[in-house]
């Protein structure tokens, strides 16, 4: 039987993405629980910003009538610190103003005070050295924002600039998405934590530490269901433990074709499975598919990915297409990874018929390094790197190339 041809990284991708369903749950939280949270719905200015003109110098408040000719003498008629309001300007006077503080009426342009002199023996006296612009250092009110405009769309992840945003239109509390809850368990028998014995042939699991801070990084409420042993019954107990509260189910290893292989029919007996091969290297084999929750269809599905067992194909296949989907989970805009050409200065000649994602340093030359092993077992070089080069099928590497260079932190966002 002639084997199907390999998916492409972008038709694998585009298949998770089609399928994610945005939470639908939401939760109004207090401004400072909401950082790193995704937006539930539009946020509305309660108020003007700024709330009335103001000046964004500290300087003079004047009247450009009778600041047109420059070294003109004006009188200080009052002082306006900012939290403050001043009277109305009249004509030959100016007001010392403070950078915040409200325009007095009357006044229509700000004159920075590295631009005024004091005469000798006249403290209460100013001389204009320039001939100011109408409106010049003069923020207007609701310049920012104003009552009722959007201030902030549904779906952003919330930074810290979009919290001071909602504070200055006066919100103390947004809607926000649920969290994704997301369960991992990891397969192999070989497998122990650290701080365990090693028995022969024993490793320590990597992946667990990986994959869960992973999503905690995204904002995730991950649960850690250990290791699961190579037993069809025992994974399909977790299977079922796994998507009771949960909207999405990980598993690192267990899903090639060996004999102690047990994702597929356990999946498929608890619910739906597709899976791929797919034309990249590392992470070649991925899982996708859905568990029940109960024997009722009203009860619904959990998402399914089953990630490679090795720890740079698993990290790397995260990356790639995990991260995506829980993004879309989240309602988040899914958008192309980020990229830059930059300089290669290394060599790499035995180009894949695969995709190759390899890891990659930012040297002092502002060129790339190559870590000298890219094996899908070594994690080390993923901390070594800065990032990934996207190696296309067939397309070798030499030095002074320029490449497609993904950086880890574009995807550990």
């Amino acid at each position: 039987m002639t084997k199907p041809p390999m998916l492409t990284a972008q038709q694998a991708l585009d298949h998770l993405i089609s399928n994610a369903q945005v939470v639908s749950d939401s939760e109004r939280v207090p401004m400072q629980a909401a950082l790193g949270r995704v937006l539930a719905e539009d946020v509305k200015s309660l108020v003007d910003v700024p709330p009335q003109d103001n000046t964004s110098m500290d300087g003079y408040a004047v009247r450009t009538a009778d600041t047109a000719i420059p070294g003109n003498v004006l009188v200080i008629a009052q002082r306006i610190p900012a939290g403050s309001m001043g009277t109305p300007l009249h004509a030959g006077s100016a007001a010392r103003i403070f950078t915040g503080a409200p325009i007095p009426s009357g006044a229509d342009a700000v004159v920075m005070q590295e631009d005024c002199v004091i005469p000798d023996g006249a403290s209460d006296q100013v001389q204009i050295n320039i001939a100011p612009s109408a409106g010049q250092w003069i923020r207007r009110q609701g310049e920012d924002l104003s009552v009722g405009k959007t201030a902030l769309s549904a779906g952003i992840l919330l930074r810290p600039q979009e919290l001071g945003v909602a504070a200055s239109a006066g919100l103390t509390h947004l809607n926000v998405k649920r969290r994704v809850k997301v369960a991992a368990f990891f397969t192999g028998d070989e497998l122990a934590l650290p701080g365990e014995p090693l028995k022969p042939g024993g490793i320590y699991n990597s992946n667990r530490d990986t994959l869960l801070a992973c999503l905690r990084s995204l904002g995730c409420e991950a649960t850690d269901l250990g290791i699961v042993p190579d037993r069809l019954d025992a994974t399909r107990e977790a299977l079922r433990k796994a998507s009771k509260d949960h909207d999405l189910i990980i598993t690192s290893g267990g899903v090639s074709v060996g004999e102690e292989d047990h994702i597929k029919p356990a999946v498929s007996a608890e619910g739906r499975l597709d899976l791929w091969q797919i034309a990249i290297k590392p992470g070649k084999p991925l899982a996708f598919g859905a568990v029940r929750k109960s024997s009722e269809p009203q009860d619904g599905e959990a998402w399914f990915i089953g990630l490679p067992g090795n720890p740079v194909s698993s990290f790397v296949t995260f990356l790639l297409f995990v991260r995506p989907f829980i993004l879309k989970l989240q309602g988040r805009d899914v958008k192309p990874m980020q990229s830059y050409f930059m300089r290669a200065d290394f060599d790499w000649l035995k180009a894949d018929r695969r995709n190759e994602f390899l890891r990659v340093k930012v040297n002092a030359e502002g060129g790339l390094e190559l870590f000298p092993n890219q094996s899908s077992g070594v994690l080390t070089s993923a901390s070594w790197g800065d990032g990934l080069v996207d190696c296309p099928p067939g397309q070798p590497v030499k030095k002074g190339d320029l490449v497609k260079y993904i950086p880890f932190d574009a995807l550990l966002t």
